[in-house]
């Protein structure tokens, strides 16, 4: 920790604070952060008042190497960020002719005349430096006060990545020469919840370099290891050696790393042992079998109802088993109950094995499909040869 240099993201527009448009910048913003080697301590969301941007970019200033804001750089009245990045630097506003003539140029382009309220976006602090916008006509710009850098950015989400990709990774890798890596790794699981997976790497979520987090979702679990170093190299032994530790620990539970999916692992298996399934999933919109029928897993289909399958004795069962022939069987029955819980049956056949499964999901009911989704998979994984 602490080796890297720190940055804070200011979002700002009243729009984003009433809910009317969804901030995607912050993620954008966030992710050319990390893989530029730049550490993202906080972000700031905040609406169209001149004071509380003043406010909250000095704030940010106090703590953070670079501050980049997003947003305000329009022409209209309601577009203060200018204004305010001056104020909170004991700056002033200029106006740039040189911005003027590129704007104008800009407007003749798409066939239109600026209005008098477009030299606004001419006028930029004094002692900034212009970053040209190829693909819009608000100007970004640049300026240094004190240790820290402030970038300020248009909130058009377009010329935002233009921007940070042809213009503000050249800003930023000339000034932080040492280049540094912040590297991350995602252990996915499955079958154990998030609170058992925290008794188990505990420990390891108390490090600081590198730094271990848990994210749960309906049915599986993602570890998250993340290091901080000066190269590439280091930053991935630093993840082995933890990585080891979490994968000794958490064992079978683990079905894949970063961008593996669960129906795809699963896929890869049943395709492996040259398995034909049968699966019933009505009950979840067949949403396994559509999913592993795009990896052109064979799925045999069943050719009768669900109730009469629980209604049948186990004699019955076996028989309309062995006329179906399937290498794999699975029924599943997703249960919505009074209360509001979900009970999942699942009915196992393989070969000589027989497996009834009942397991509840006290969730949202929303969600009670994608736990059943994820769950029902990881048990066809777990009766699955792991070689």
């Amino acid at each position: 920790g602490g080796i890297l240099p720190s940055a804070e993201i200011i979002t700002i527009g009243t729009e984003l604070l009433l809910g009317e448009i969804q901030d995607t910048n912050t993620r954008l913003i966030a992710k050319f952060l990390r893989n530029e080697g730049i550490d993202l301590y906080r972000t700031t969301m905040i609406g169209d008042n001149e004071n509380r941007i003043t406010s909250a970019v000095l704030e940010s200033l106090s703590r953070a190497d670079l501050v980049i804001t997003t947003g305000g750089l329009g022409p209209t009245v309601d577009d203060p960020t200018r204004n305010a990045i001056a104020h909170a630097i004991g700056s002033e506003l200029e106006f740039r002719p040189e911005l003027w003539h590129t704007i104008m140029q800009r407007f003749e382009r798409y066939g239109k005349i600026p209005t008098e309220n477009n030299k606004k976006q001419a006028y930029i602090p004094v002692g900034a430096t212009p970053i040209e916008n190829a693909v819009g006509t608000a100007p970004a710009f640049y300026v240094y006060f004190e240790k820290c850098m402030i970038i300020s950015l248009p909130g058009v989400p377009k010329e935002l990545e233009y921007l940070l990709e042809n213009q503000v990774k050249a800003i930023l890798k000339n000034r932080f020469k040492n280049k540094f890596v912040i590297q991350t790794f995602v252990i996915h699981t499955a079958g154990l919840g998030e609170s058992v997976i925290d008794e188990k790497i505990s420990d390891l979520e108390t490090l600081t370099n590198p730094t271990v987090g848990i994210v749960a979702y309906p049915g599986q679990t993602d570890i998250r290891i993340t290091a901080k170093a000066t190269n590439k190299s280091k930053a991935t032994k630093m993840i082995s050696a933890v990585s080891e530790k979490i994968s000794h620990r958490i064992g079978g539970f683990i079905f894949g790393f970063n961008e593996d999916t669960l129906d795809e692992v699963l896929a890869k298996m049943l395709l492996k042992n040259k398995i034909n399934l049968c699966i019933y999933d009505n009950d979840i919109d067949r949403k396994i079998s559509q999913a592993l029928q795009k990896y052109n897993v064979m799925i045999l289909e069943p050719g009768f109802k669900i109730e009469d399958f629980y209604e049948m004795d186990e004699t019955n069962r076996e028989d309309l088993y062995k006329l179906i022939n399937p290498d794999m069987l699975v029924i599943t029955k997703l249960i919505r109950n009074e209360d509001t819980s979900n009970t999942l049956k699942i009915k196992f056949y393989h070969n000589e094995r027989r497996i009834n499964k009942i397991l509840n999901f006290g969730g949202h009911e929303n969600l009670a499909i994608i736990w059943a989704f994820n769950t029902i998979m990881q048990f066809i994984r777990s009766q699955l040869p792991q070689s």
